[in-house]
C-alpha cells in the first residue's frame, strides 16, 4: 500500500498538479486536528485538506456534490483504512452526512467555499469564459444549467442576479444584450455569452488583464449551484454537529461568501446586545461560538507567488460552545432573495 503522501496517490484523487488547497497550514493550525478525533471536510475537491487531516490520524468525512470529485477520490479511500469516508452531496446537508455515517458529534468542520481549479480547467463543464465548452456550469451536473438561466429568466431578474451575484455595476446592459441576443438563438456555448459580453462592455485600459465576462459567469455560477444558499446553511448544520469545543473553519473567496461568514461570526459570537444610558441593554442568546480569528486571515506573499488563486482567500475560525445551536436565517445572515428557478434561487 502506497503511503498517503506518495506521488502517485496525489495525483489519482487529483492532486496537487490540479488542484493546490488554499490556506492548507493556517487551516490545520486553526483546525488543530488530533488522533481520533472526526473531522468533515466539506468540500474535497482533490482531496487536499482531507489527506492532511489523514495524516493527522483524524477520521475524516469527505463530502462533494461533484460526481468527478467522488470518482477521484476512491483511490484515498482505499488507502486511508478506514478512516476515509467519502459522501456524495451537498455541504449544506453536513449534519445529515455526519449523523448518516455514525457520527452524533464531530470535533471539527472545514469549508472551502470556492469553485474548484479543476471544474474551472475543464471546458467541458462550462465554468470558463477563456474556454469553448457547453454553457452549463453545474457542479452536481444536474437540475438547470447556466444556459436555461440566460435563456429563459426575465431581463429583471438576469439584472438582479448579475448585478448582486458579480457585483457588476452595467448588469443592465449585460441583460438586455442578452435579452436581444437570445431571441435571434438562444445561448448554448461558454463563448458565444463570453464574447457577447466583452462587445457590450469592451476590455478596461486599467484592468485588461480581467476578462469582461469574469462578473457574470461568476453570478451564473453561483445562481446555478446555490453556493449563497449552501454556504449559509452549511454554518448553521456545522452548528448543529459540532461537539463543545469542535472548531470551524471556513475559507471563501469573493466578497459575498465572506460577508455571510462574517455576518455569522458576528451574531453568534454576541455576548452583548449594545444599549446606551436612554436605552437598556438588549438581551442576547448565549453564544454558539467563540473567535479564534479576530479578523480575516490571509494568504502570505510565499503562497500567492506560487498559486495565484489564493490571493482573494480570506479564512475565518471559531471555537463551539456549550449552548444549544439556534434557528439561522439565511436572508438575514446576507443571502439575497433572487428570482425563483426550478428549484434556484429564493
Amino acid at each position: 500500500m502506497m503511503a498517503l503522501g506518495d506521488k502517485t496517490d496525489d495525483l489519482a484523487a487529483g492532486g496537487p498538479e490540479r488542484h493546490v488547497p488554499v490556506l492548507l497550514n493556517e487551516v490545520l493550525e486553526w483546525l488543530d486536528p488530533q488522533p481520533g478525533e472526526v473531522m468533515v471536510d466539506g468540500t474535497f475537491g482533490a482531496g487536499g485538506y482531507s489527506r492532511k487531516l489523514l495524516e493527522r490520524g483524524a477520521t475524516v468525512v469527505r463530502i462533494d456534490r461533484d460526481p468527478d470529485a467522488i470518482a477521484g477520490g476512491q483511490e484515498l479511500v482505499a488507502q486511508s483504512g478506514g478512516r476515509l469516508i467519502l459522501v456524495p452531496g451537498q455541504f449544506a446537508d453536513l449534519e445529515i452526512h455526519a449523523r448518516a455515517s455514525g457520527f452524533d458529534g464531530v470535533d471539527g468542520v472545514v469549508l472551502d467555499l470556492g469553485v474548484s481549479s479543476m471544474q474551472l480547467d475543464q471546458a467541458e463543464r462550462g465554468f470558463s469564459f477563456l474556454r469553448d465548452g457547453p454553457l452549463d456550469m453545474r457542479m452536481e451536473q444536474a437540475g438547470p444549467s447556466a444556459a436555461d438561466v440566460v435563456n429563459e429568466l426575465p431581463v429583471r431578474d438576469l439584472i438582479r442576479i448579475i448585478g448582486l451575484l458579480g457585483e457588476e455595476k452595467r448588469a443592465p446592459s449585460v441583460a438586455h444584450a442578452i435579452d436581444n441576443a437570445r431571441k435571434e438563438k438562444p445561448f448554448s456555448r461558454t463563448l458565444e455569452l463570453a464574447n457577447l459580453i466583452e462587445k457590450v462592455l469592451g476590455r478596461s485600459p486599467k484592468k485588461a488583464q480581467i476578462h469582461p465576462a469574469t462578473r457574470t459567469f461568476q453570478a451564473l455560477r453561483i445562481y446555478v449551484n446555490g453556493e449563497l444558499h449552501q454556504a449559509a446553511q452549511a454554518l448553521g448544520a456545522a452548528e448543529r454537529i459540532l461537539k463543545p469545543g469542535g472548531r470551524l473553519v471556513l475559507v471563501s473567496f469573493h466578497s459575498l461568501e465572506d460577508r455571510i461568514v462574517k455576518r455569522f461570526f458576528q451574531d453568534r459570537t454576541k455576548t452583548r446586545g449594545g444599549g446606551s444610558r436612554h436605552m437598556p441593554e438588549e438581551e442576547v442568546p448565549p453564544a454558539t461560538f467563540e473567535n479564534l480569528t479576530r479578523k480575516a486571515v490571509e494568504a502570505r506573499d510565499t503562497e500567492t507567488d506560487s498559486n495565484p488563486r489564493a490571493r482573494s482567500a480570506k479564512l475565518r475560525a471559531g471555537r463551539r460552545t456549550e449552548a444549544p445551536a439556534r434557528e439561522l436565517d439565511i436572508h438575514a445572515a446576507g443571502v439575497p432573495r433572487l428570482a425563483a428557478f426550478h428549484g434556484l434561487g429564493g
